[in-house]
């Protein structure tokens, strides 16, 4: 066979490539032997596995359960109110009436701005309409009612019509892209330890079990994790959900930042007997 008639390595990586594959698991195969022979960069074979991963899971799969959610309780003085947001520093929060089966609508965070202006503000007058969506709805079909109707939340009701639990366009984004830093998220160049205004501490998940025994005081042992998201997934025995909260030897941890992959973002308040050490 004459050399020179022989397909180039192009030709037989677009021949790989452009033939029809028969099923999901063949499709795959191909992004990674084109990402392989440097076709695709790494997040780009991501970012595409992750959506073709969306249209297999539901809304209950990546959801903030009920007994997890921040709400804030419309017959609360508005002073209570802004203190919940304040704290938990979300956007947008469902508001409840007589419970947490009764939810009345969403505030966002921004409308409250117009009672630090001294305005008068009637709260119920400022929620916007809630939308409800059912525990097994694909991903891929939320997503695309969130951009049609630009909700960036919505609540999860069971079967029997009872709330359990709520779901972000950004939850859904981040099984596509990965997760997705906001205006709370810490600086690459910052310290994995910080301090911030109320007195508490804001801890990467992936700072060293030694450096948090440093800093607190504390003795954990670094025979099953090593890392402060690892303590805290092995204390509880599975991944954490975003605002949980546990007490674990004399440190408050809540969970600042999570996804269903992997543990970002702590807040640690250090509880009596346990004092920071700035190591001076």
């Amino acid at each position: 066979m004459d050399p020179s008639s022989r397909p180039s390595l192009i030709e037989r990586i677009s021949a790989l490539l452009l033939r029809e594959p028969e099923d999901r698991e063949q499709l795959l195969e191909l992004l990674h032997g084109a990402f392989e022979r440097h076709l695709m960069d790494a997040d780009a074979l991501s970012i595409i596995e992750g959506a073709l991963s969306v249209a297999d899971m539901a809304v209950r799969d990546i959801m903030v359960p009920r007994a997890q959610m921040d709400v804030i309780d419309i017959n609360e003085p508005a002073e209570k109110i802004i203190e919940v947001v304040l704290d938990t520093a979300h956007s947008r929060f469902p508001a409840i009436g007589e419970g947490r089966d009764d939810v009345i609508g969403i505030l966002l965070a921004k409308d409250l701005l117009r009672y630090f202006a001294g305005k008068e503000l009637d709260l119920r007058d400022t929620l916007r309409p809630a939308i409800f969506v059912p525990e097994s709805k694909r991903l891929n079909v939320l997503l695309r009612e969130f951009r049609a109707s630009r909700n960036h939340m919505a609540i999860v009701v069971d079967e029997y019509g009872g709330v359990a639990g709520l779901v972000t366009i950004e939850d859904v984004l981040e099984q596509i892209v990965g997760d997705i830093e906001d205006e709370y998220d810490f600086d690459e160049t910052e310290d994995n330890i910080v301090l911030d205004n109320t007195g508490r501490y804001r801890v990467k998940a992936v700072t060293e079990i030694e450096d948090l025994n440093t800093a607190f005081g504390s003795a954990f042992a670094t025979e099953h994790f090593d890392t402060v998201g690892g303590l805290v997934i092995h204390h509880l025995g599975r991944l954490p959900k975003r605002n949980e909260v546990v007490n674990i030897d004399g440190l408050r941890i809540q969970v600042l930042r999570a996804d269903s992959r992997r543990v970002h973002t702590l807040l640690i308040d250090p509880q009596k007997g346990l004092a920071l050490s700035t190591g001076e």
